[in-house]
């Protein structure tokens, strides 16, 4: 599996400097641009990461930072759902592009919505998730509340997104990943301060509260399928539900959980992946790690603790929970021992440096480190 990253770099059709990461090879594969978006993230963002993992090995999977976001030009003068899509179009134009699947997440559902109603011979399936078709500026019956909350939103961000304290920005961590765990807001938290500064965020998030694509998804011709997180409190369920009626002939697919959007190592990452692929016609591919995970994993066949291989990694010991969780879910193990077993039988796993240097041998049998099969298997 291929998840190298090869940046380039286009230009939309008003000048502006649009930055652009693939990954993997095949046919292509692309995902509308959000605002937390930075392409030189995309390894650090655990979501991001995961949408890597899963489709680069298929597709060439193609992302970008939208205008006034990540490594994209950051001063722009039009902020606005057209230029946005005006953005889609540049980069598909300029990676030559003829017709593809389009992935459109939370804000990017609407890009990617009303490109393909511009361009229907472009684009070959629509995949929306946590998407909807107004926001708090353009429903039809305006609540005065929802207004001044709106508002209210906008001014903690001018008051608080480049503040070195993390309380104005966590308002919204906690709105995206209410399940999430302290490293995973820390994380997201991280993402929110280099994807924006405190001026492009306010005008980028009025901007996404003004969005209207009613009539763009009633032209919408390719076959499509939504998703939505039932207890999404950013985008709420009936949100993307209502987004989908709009849209002939879509499927609406519930997705059980609260988050925004899933991590991997929970229940409706695989069952977002398991609808996606299904709409694709890709089916099941091979077990495969990402390399981080590899990496964890031959540091555990090797009798390290979870303590030991975090601090030679320079991570947390949850996120190398994590890495091993989502290794067991991908190989099948329910043990440790099991995906160690699960790895060497498919030759996933290599040579290791640990301290002292490089380390040879037969995982699990390695002299004063014992057989992975005789240490008590963790979870």
């Amino acid at each position: 599996m291929s998840e190298s990253q090869e940046i380039r770099f286009c230009k939309s059709s008003d000048g502006v400097d649009l930055a652009m990461a693939l990954y993997g090879a095949g046919a292509p594969f692309v995902k509308a641009a959000t605002w937390l978006t930075h392409v030189e993230f995309d390894h650090s963002s655990a979501f991001d990461q995961a949408l890597i993992h899963e489709f680069a090995p298929s597709f060439r999977y193609v992302t970008y930072d939208a205008r006034g976001c990540g490594l994209s030009q950051r001063r722009v003068d039009d902020i606005s759902l057209d230029a946005w899509v005006r953005d889609l179009e540049a980069v598909v134009d300029t990676l030559g592009l003829e017709r593809f699947p389009l992935l459109g997440i939370s804000q990017g559902a609407a890009i990617a919505v009303t490109y393909a109603a511009r361009h229907p011979e472009r684009v070959s399936q629509l995949i929306l998730f946590g998407g909807f078709a107004t926001s708090y500026f353009t429903t039809s019956r305006s609540d005065p509340k929802r207004v001044e909350e709106a508002e209210t939103l906008l001014k903690i961000i001018e008051l608080g997104w480049g503040s070195a304290q993390p309380a104005f920005r966590q308002l919204f961590v906690s709105k995206f990943l209410p399940d999430a765990d302290a490293e995973q807001r820390r994380m997201f938290d991280e993402l929110q301060k280099a994807t924006a500064t405190p001026e492009m965020a306010v005008r980028y998030l009025r901007a996404v509260y003004s969005i209207n694509v009613k009539p763009a998804a009633a032209q919408v011709k390719c076959p499509t399928l939504s998703l939505h997180m039932r207890g999404d409190q950013m985008v709420s369920f009936e949100q993307g539900r209502r987004l989908a009626s709009l849209i002939p002939a879509a499927r609406f697919v519930p997705i059980e959980g609260n988050n925004h959007v899933p991590f991997e190592n929970e229940p409706s990452w695989s069952g977002f992946v398991q609808h996606v692929r299904a709409f694709l016609g890709t089916g099941n591919r091979p077990a495969e790690l990402t390399p981080r995970q590899g990496e964890v994993l031959k540091r555990v066949a090797f009798g390290q603790t979870d303590k030991q291989i975090a601090r030679d990694l320079n991570l947390s010991p949850r996120t190398v929970e994590m890495h091993v969780a989502g290794a067991m879910k991908a190989l099948g193990g329910k043990t440790r021992a099991e995906a160690v077993r699960a790895a060497g039988e498919r030759s996933l796993l290599g040579p290791v440096s640990l301290p002292g240097g490089p380390v040879t041998g037969e995982l699990g049998k390695t002299p004063g480190l014992g057989s992975a099969n005789d240490r008590r298997d963790r979870p």
